[in-house]
């Protein structure tokens, strides 16, 4: 089951260029990561992608936390000296690894549209899988 982002939250995920995901080990440890993201509704996509890594994307720690614990947080915020102008969304969802079909390669294409830097990468050649999140709960606050 997901939810709907309603028209202003919609708008935010459509034009945000950057967020950041929380995971959580098996055992409760948690990593926040900044990541690029595209939304096809009702899904949100990042890339495990070729910048420098220490580990394959298999020892990834946030590959690992998502097998044992799916359950991840993802944060999209706008910050402005104007306090008035702030926002934040926290979408709230399941996360799953996915590397092959016809949803894994939409997602690099949307992705590849949206970040010219990954269509140069060939994520999809490289056999680098996405990440999808179906949002649970969203919680939004601040200018529409």
């Amino acid at each position: 089951m997901h939810v709907t982002p309603s028209p202003s939250e919609n708008k935010i995920l459509l034009a945000a260029r950057v967020a950041r995901l929380a995971t959580a080990s098996a055992t409760g440890e948690p990593l926040a990561v900044p990541v690029c993201f595209v939304y096809l509704e009702p899904w949100i996509y990042t890339p495990i992608d070729k910048k420098p890594k220490k580990a394959s994307w298999k020892g990834l720690r946030r590959v690992k936390n998502i097998s044992a614990n799916p359950s991840v947080s993802l944060v999209i915020d706008e910050y402005s000296e104007d306090w008035g102008q702030l926002r934040y969304m926290i979408i709230n969802g399941r996360a799953e690894i996915i590397s092959v079909g016809a949803e894994y390669s939409e997602s690099l294409r949307a992705l590849s549209s949206k970040y010219p830097q990954y269509r140069e990468m060939g994520l999809e050649e490289a056999g680098l899988p996405v990440i999808r999140i179906t949002p649970v709960r969203i919680i939004s606050w601040g200018k529409p």
